[in-house]
């Protein structure tokens, strides 16, 4: 999909998406990797500001997203929180910032969408602070043969329908990526991943 037709349809889900963000206060898992934010946070793919309310009041934020309609929801959702806050309408693979700027580098449910996802992994490497951390929660190709069949049968359907790729191994893109896992759970099926990780500046 072209990505003026995949930004159309994200700035098209933009309200949708600002509806859902009060129900994802108490979602678990997102909680369970997002509680570690800490200093100066990069957030990809912001959306709405699903993970504003996991988030101290003491960092200094940065929110990416390429829909300026997501971008305009985050903005006013992120009053509600207390943090320090600037946005930025920029398709990531494409962004640039200094190398070793965040803290902390934060992506939830945007590897579906990358022409080159470990291209974008690779900048994170660059981004992060040597002792700085990734916290990546997305979704992807099940550990579940039979969901994974279907995963892989209906991508390309996914694909046209909502730019979202389900065939993707998240642990696999991001072992080829120049960073380094330092923990990683699954859950649902295996279709959440779950993953911690570090830049590896020797191998920048």
């Amino acid at each position: 999909m072209e990505k003026k037709q995949l930004i159309q349809k994200f700035n098209q889900q933009a309200v949708k998406y600002s509806k859902r963000r009060k129900n994802q206060e108490n979602n678990k898992w997102r909680r369970h990797i997002f509680q570690a934010v800490k200093g100066d946070t990069l957030e990809v793919a912001v959306g709405a500001g699903m993970n504003f309310s996991f988030y101290p009041k003491d960092i200094e934020y940065v929110g990416v997203d390429f829909s300026p309609k997501m971008i305009e929801h985050a903005e006013e959702s992120a009053k509600d929180y207390g943090f320090r806050a600037k946005f930025i309408v920029s398709d990531v693979e494409s962004l640039e910032f200094p190398d070793n700027s965040f803290d902390t580098i934060v992506s939830s449910g945007s590897f579906c969408s990358y022409e080159n996802p470990v291209h974008v992994l690779n900048l994170f490497n660059k981004w992060c602070k040597a002792n700085g951390q990734i916290l990546l929660m997305e979704h992807g190709l099940s550990s579940t043969p039979t969901l994974a069949w279907i995963q892989k049968k209906f991508d390309k359907l996914a694909v046209k329908a909502f730019g979202c790729h389900q065939n993707r191994d998240i642990l696999a893109l991001v072992k080829q990526s120049n960073l380094s896992i330092t923990k990683q759970e699954r859950a649902i099926l295996g279709y959440l991943y779950l993953i911690w990780a570090k830049p590896n500046k020797e191998n920048q």
